[in-house]
């Protein structure tokens, strides 16, 4: 039977979702887990492969399993597997032609920063500090000119061999609770690092560093150095993968 599941884990000591030789990732820790189960390897597919530092809340994800068990079991037997950091929120039988990541309509991460003159000693590890004072009405202004179907090649770190860089972003909302800011990016799908930069790049205009116009001038001119930063890893959590 396929088996879908919904993981959320804290990304800081893993080298990000899909497994590598020399570093341990949460595709690893999973797989690990279950090979008590079966009598052969199983191999887990994700919705997204998070980078290195990144966590999830919402990351999906599905392996095929020959096995009396039932499905919605796999959460209590895997959470007794699996490292305290990365915790099983759900399990299920899916169809036969689910697939997590080819099934997926879209997507929505959210970028925190702890936005004080001090650094959080509770958020460290799932914000980036900025300490000068952000225009948050500004970052609004700029996340409005991101919404839509553009050419995110400003937004996409550079080696990324995708055959377009034509996305289309749903939602960019930037709020302000005491110290923390939130930017919420929803979309049908994502380049390399292109929520970083975009929160890179609001960050910057939250510094006058940038107008909110020229964002509007960065995504047309297609340029990757016109943009932002890449914003620090642990600021990003997949929130949740729409189906």
């Amino acid at each position: 039977m396929r088996v879908a599941f919904i993981v959320e884990y804290d990304g800081t000591d893993y080298a990000g979702w899909q497994i590598q030789k020399n570093d341990v990732t949460v595709q690893q820790k999973i797989e690990e887990a279950l090979l008590s189960l079966n009598k052969g390897h199983i191999t887990v597919t994700g919705a997204g492969r998070t980078d290195s530092g990144v966590h999830a809340k919402g990351q999906c994800g599905h392996f095929d399993i020959d096995s009396d068990i039932p499905a919605e079991k796999f959460m209590f037997i895997l959470n007794t597997r699996l490292p305290k950091d990365i915790r099983i929120r759900r399990t299920w039988q899916a169809e036969n032609d689910f697939h997590s990541r080819f099934s997926a309509k879209g997507k929505r991460y959210i970028y925190r920063i702890f936005n004080a003159p001090y650094s959080s000693a509770l958020m460290g590890r799932f914000t980036m500090h900025v300490p000068e004072n952000l225009d948050i009405e500004k970052m609004q202004q700029a996340a409005e000119y991101i919404v839509g179907t553009h050419d995110f090649k400003a937004f996409c770190a550079q080696g990324s061999s995708v055959k377009t860089t034509v996305r289309t972003v749903n939602k960019v909302q930037v709020k302000k609770e005491d110290e923390i800011i939130e930017i919420t990016v929803e979309g049908t799908g994502f380049l390399y690092n292109m929520v970083r930069i975009i929160a890179g790049t609001l960050i910057e205009v939250g510094k006058n560093k940038k107008t909110p116009l020229q964002v509007k001038e960065i995504i047309e001119g297609k340029t990757r150095k016109e943009a932002g930063m890449t914003a620090d890893p642990q600021g990003l959590t997949m929130d949740e993968v729409f189906y």
